[in-house]
């Protein structure tokens, strides 16, 4: 192989420290849609799409309320938050009939967390033999899908849940 494609890079490394305020914050004041990757909404947290996703499906729980750690929010708000991580894992093992997941916070930098001031719970599907060469080898991965479909997808998912509630 001589050339790997991989043009979504290019929009994260020129523009992802750009934003004003919190990228958090800013999508949760748009209206739903592939524009901000809000898959789903609850009273006190939501679900979006992480647009420099691990994998196919990588999602993140962020509560509405803008604060650095867990224990800044009240119990209801963590509530929502580990109730919506449960549906995720459900929404996407339905949708992607995934292995496994990881499910992590990263609070602060030293524990990697990209944004610092908001706390929020990534969830990432998970598949047999999903770590290849790309990954490990050549420190690049490889998504089988645009982000747009995957949002179209895990909207859907979500929709359907929400019907059978």
């Amino acid at each position: 192989m001589n050339h790997l494609w991989s043009p979504w890079r290019m929009e994260y490394i020129e523009n992802h420290e750009k934003e004003d305020g919190c990228v958090f914050c800013n999508a949760q004041a748009q209206a739903d849609g592939a524009e901000n990757l809000i898959a789903h909404r609850g009273r006190l947290a939501y679900v979006i799409l992480n647009r420099y996703p691990y994998t196919s499906g990588h999602v993140m729980v962020i509560p509405f309320k803008h604060v650095p750690n867990l224990e800044a929010l009240d119990s209801a708000t963590r509530a929502e938050m580990m109730e919506l991580t449960s549906r995720c894992t459900a929404v996407l093992r339905d949708v992607y009939r995934t292995h496994s997941f990881n499910v992590g916070i990263n609070i602060g930098e030293a524990a990697g967390a990209g944004v610092e001031g908001h706390v929020h719970i990534h969830v990432v599907p998970r598949w047999a033999g999903d770590t290849n060469f790309m990954s490990t080898v050549g420190g690049t991965r490889v998504l089988p899908e645009a982000l747009e479909e995957t949002y179209k997808r895990i909207r859907q998912g979500f929709e359907t849940t929400d019907t059978q509630r």
